[in-house]
């Protein structure tokens, strides 16, 4: 490491201390602090990772932009109003583009919250609500009794035994220590979020400054007093700690020298600590590796095979899980509706699709209502009486 002989502090430190005398030797470590992290909060989380990670960025995205264009059906003539409704729930936006924020905001706050727009007695439009601005009220049960949304300088009450449908609905993904709040996926990839921004930061803050590594101040003579240690010690965290100032030279006269200790970032080898960080990301929120781009066999049949992964394990269990949510808070409105994803009209699984259409025909001792059933439609044929 190169080492700029100049005056300053650590020259003036040196000299007070009588470095030319013939006391032993003594030296000064510099060691890496405690980790800080990221506020487990969901709007902090937001920041650090939807708005500055690319890898959380995309993995949302993927996630909810895959899951709402999802077609969903339910059985001819039951759902109609339903599904009219969830294709124009609003006049700002269409049903993917409502949808599509319902599930980013359970990938982000673990919680999505969307309101019933009622009408003379009917509901005339659905929207959904940001999850930092509402707080529910629980009522002698413990259960939400009302909720409380804040915006524009104002609040507005939402009792949930008003109107024709509960006013709120709160879709949650599981957590283990709270009733009403989900657990977000970028919750549980927090720490690999926060390792994956220090590597790329601290990367970037080497490259600025020549990637030099730190190491040790070495004095070839008396040690120094506790204040001027204390000095000593502030002058190096206050410029030379953090990957602002990584790589920084140091300024030194007077006998001080420096000896490098630390390992080299070849030998960290951020580039795999990141790769390993950025896989930890998309594990939590379900989205293969491959996917996002991330090293791996990126051969034809692996990505086809992610592809449907994907479906399968992450976007399918989560619209299923949102669309019967969804139909269930709107029952009393619509009645009773079987709302699904249509698995038939999803280009990912076509072969699959194919593959057991070709093995249900070929069971000839089953019949033909068995085999409807078996492959997802109801036994009897529409309009047909049989």
């Amino acid at each position: 490491m190169s080492i700029l002989h100049t005056s300053g502090l650590l020259g003036r430190l040196a000299r007070a201390a009588g470095l030319a005398t013939k006391a032993a030797p003594g030296f000064a470590l510099y060691a890496e602090g405690r980790p800080s992290w990221t506020p487990r909060d969901p709007a902090a989380l937001a920041r650090a990772g939807y708005a500055r990670n690319p890898v959380v960025h995309r993995a949302v995205r993927l996630v909810a932009e895959s899951a709402a264009s999802l077609p969903l059906a339910a059985a001819a003539g039951e759902a109609d109003g339903l599904l009219a409704l969830l294709a124009r729930p609003n006049p700002r936006e269409g049903g993917a583009g409502l949808l599509e924020t319902v599930y980013a905001d359970l990938m982000l706050a673990g919680t999505a919250y969307l309101e019933a727009v009622c009408l003379d007695g009917r509901i005339a439009a659905l929207q959904a609500l940001r999850p930092e601005r509402m707080r529910m009220l629980p009522g002698p049960d413990g259960w939400p009794a009302a909720y409380v949304y804040t915006a524009g300088g104002g609040s507005r009450r939402f009792d949930q035994d008003d109107g024709p449908v509960p006013p709120i609905l709160a879709l949650s993904l599981f957590h283990p220590a709270d009733d009403h709040v989900g657990l977000a996926p970028i919750e549980a990839a927090a720490t690999a979020l926060d390792i994956h921004n220090a590597a790329g930061a601290w990367n970037k803050a080497l490259l600025d400054n020549a990637a030099r590594p730190s190491g040790a101040l070495v004095f070839a003579g008396a040690a120094l007093s506790e204040p001027q240690f204390e000095r000593l010690k502030g002058e190096l965290e206050a410029n030379y700690q953090g990957a602002g100032n990584a790589g920084r030279p140091l300024l030194l006269e007077g006998g001080l020298d420096w000896k490098p200790l630390a390992l080299s970032p070849k030998d960290m080898d951020f580039v795999e600590a990141k790769n390993a960080a950025a896989r930890e990301i998309a594990l939590a929120f379900g989205v293969p590796p491959l996917l996002l781009g991330l090293p791996g066999d990126n051969t034809h049949a692996n990505y086809a095979e992610a592809n449907r992964a994907l479906y399968r394990q992450t976007l399918i269990p989560l619209a299923r899980r949102t669309a019967g949510a969804i139909a269930t808070w709107l029952e009393p409105a619509f009645g009773p509706v079987n709302l699904e994803p249509d698995l038939d009209r999803i280009e990912a699984l076509a072969s699959e699709r194919e593959s057991l259409w070709r093995r249900v025909q070929a069971a000839d001792f089953l019949t033909v209502a068995e085999k409807r059933e078996a492959v997802g439609y109801p036994a009897e044929v529409p309009g047909s009486g049989a």
